[in-house]
């Protein structure tokens, strides 16, 4: 299937212009064409977008064909949205991240009349170890919670978000093929993830919890923009990690696991973070790039992941950094051993910098490399914001062109994208960036 068009130049012209970050204002000429070079890779062009573009497509068509892909293209087994007529009581649990959280909610004519919650957190001993012991755990807080809303004697459906990329055989059975961010528990790898968490809840035998479904919190987002906007039909999540999910048409999915009942559509997990697993996004990977990835927990996995996340910006942003320090035209060519240290620039400082370009102010910059023992002046300072700004609009264009091909692929006049996600909510310029980049590269959708 091929994947490279040619494009007429004065379009792509057009489309550099428009995806550009602002240009690098120092004192200094020299060292300006020094950081500008030094980043140059980093920024994407108008044919690199447009290749991205079609190689997502692709990916995409052979994923839901079963063909070989970097994408996973999973069947939720989800053949409908939420319609108002959702009724009773009902647990959920989510399980993403080192703090997971048991809720109650119950339910009137699909609108939410009561919702407890309460948050655990699991420590790194469980998160690294047994899978046994992770899901009695799991169990122990669901008993913990049951009982604290004197419901032990009551029959609770269970709603299971395990955010985390899976095989899903039916609605309720989720397999696993990969643990992500901070959990490596080996046992569960390629294991039955509902099972585990149900055997664990007989093995206590204390509550009347049955766990029904199973999905991830990317379906999780797109379903609860549902209930708030009927036309949504993409779910995003921009946060510690990233993937999308979004409505298709059940005839054009190939996988299906037992006998079909008319369904219309179903819910895909596109499981996006994997894209460029197999070398198709190899003509964007930059030096910087390779060095995070080399420093990853799972190196050589979840290539889109580490271009756009919240656990990987500002890594790369580090590693850029002192790049230019080596290069003595940062810092003047000393760097802190704080600097040095991996992890030691999270994505947070990223997103106060940005904060500081969009206010025309330098004070959360100053702070954050007083905090990592740096001496700087003026030039420095408009380095670092620069190259925050220009790892940030990759990701932000990443996730847009991405986003446009779901948005070309639904036959929907408008389209709501639901999206959920630490990155998404505290970066001050994602939204508007990803606003502006759709409207490009999906034009005539809204």
């Amino acid at each position: 299937m091929a994947c490279t068009t040619s494009r007429p130049e004065h379009a792509l012209s057009w489309l550099d212009n428009a995806i550009r970050v602002a240009p690098l204002l120092l004192s200094d000429s020299w060292r300006k064409q020094q950081v500008e070079a030094a980043l140059c890779k980093v920024q994407l062009n108008g044919a690199k977008v447009l290749r991205i573009k079609e190689v997502f497509h692709c990916e995409l068509e052979r994923g839901i064909h079963e063909q070989p892909s970097s994408l996973q293209m999973e069947n939720t087994y989800i053949p409908e949205l939420p319609d108002g007529t959702e009724e009773g009581l009902f647990l959920a649990l989510d399980l993403g991240g080192t703090n997971f959280r048991v809720i109650l909610l119950e339910l009137a004519n699909g609108v939410v009349i009561r919702q407890h919650v309460k948050h655990y957190h699991i420590g790194e001993e469980l998160r690294l170890g047994c899978g046994e012991r992770l899901f009695d755990f799991l169990a122990e807080c669901v008993s913990d919670f049951v009982q604290s809303q004197n419901l032990n004697g009551t029959r609770l459906p269970l709603g299971f978000t395990f955010s985390f990329p899976m095989i899903q055989k039916g609605l309720d059975v989720g397999i696993l093929v990969t643990w992500t961010k901070s959990f490596k528990c080996p046992s569960v790898v390629g294991r039955d993830a509902v099972q585990m968490l149900r055997e664990a809840i007989n093995r206590r035998g204390d509550t009347h919890v049955e766990v029904l479904a199973v999905l991830n919190d990317t379906a999780g987002t797109l379903i609860q923009g549902a209930v708030l906007d009927k036309r949504t039909a993409i779910g995003l999540i921009l946060g510690t990690g990233s993937n999308a999910c979004y409505m298709e048409r059940a005839d054009r999915v190939q996988h299906w696991e037992g006998q079909r009942h008319g369904e219309k559509q179903v819910i895909i997990d596109i499981e996006w973070g994997a894209f460029g697993d197999n070398g198709v996004l190899d003509f964007i990977k930059t030096d910087y790039d390779r060095k995070v990835d080399d420093n990853s927990l799972i190196s050589n996995s979840f290539t889109f992941e580490k271009y756009i996340s919240g656990k990987y910006l500002g890594e790369i942003v580090r590693v850029i950094l002192v790049k230019l320090v080596e290069d003595c035209v940062l810092f003047g060519g000393t760097a802190s051993d704080t600097l040095l240290t991996s992890g030691a620039f999270t994505t947070s400082f990223v997103s106060l910098i940005e904060q500081d370009t969009v206010d025309n102010s330098c004070d959360n910059t100053s702070e954050i490399l007083d905090k990592l023992g740096l001496s700087y002046d003026a030039d420095d300072i408009a380095v670092v914001k620069y190259v925050c700004e220009t790892v940030s609009n990759r990701a932000a264009l990443l996730v847009s062109i991405c986003t446009a091909v779901l948005l070309e692929r639904l036959d929907h006049p408008d389209t709501t994208i639901a999206v959920d996600g630490s990155l998404y909510k505290y970066h001050p310029r994602l939204k508007s960036w990803m606003n502006k980049y759709i409207r490009l590269l999906a034009p005539g959708k809204k």
